[in-house]
């Protein structure tokens, strides 16, 4: 199966704000929200139709996450496409080109796992993949 876009990150400082928003005033579905305590987000994902809207709250001052909140505000944050499997898709990435930010996969939502490209190899746009977990 062919990647395809799975959601669209957004970095937000309160994810109880944001949702005033998203889904109260601009009117997404709420899907679920988890808290991913050994990344140290809360993720919150929204229905897009066809794909996820996803709030990335960063849960200490002093996460990376939050520096960049002090600097560029809440933004678009990442891109992410769902795969069939994150190591075997990273084990690709050398010959194309492409860093992972970590050497292995993190957990994301839902039991996933998932990986973030470098944006130093994809012109500065912030790629994560994900894949469902086993069966």
């Amino acid at each position: 199966m062919p990647p395809h876009l799975d959601h669209i990150a957004i970095l937000v400082r309160n994810t109880d704000e944001a949702l005033k928003f998203y889904r109260d005033t601009f009117g997404l579905e709420y899907r679920l929200s988890e808290v991913i305590e050994d990344v140290g987000v809360r993720l919150t994902h929204l229905d897009l139709g066809n794909l996820d809207l996803q709030l990335v709250e960063p849960l200490t001052d002093d996460h990376p996450l939050a520096k960049q909140l002090d600097e560029r505000g809440e933004h678009l944050h990442h891109l992410c496409l769902k795969v069939d499997d994150v190591p075997n898709e990273m084990a690709t990435w050398p010959t194309r080109g492409f860093r992972s930010k970590n050497a292995q996969p993190h957990r994301g939502p839902q039991g996933r796992s998932a990986a973030f490209i470098d944006p130093s190899g994809t012109r500065g746009v912030q790629w994560e993949i994900t894949a469902d977990p086993p069966s």
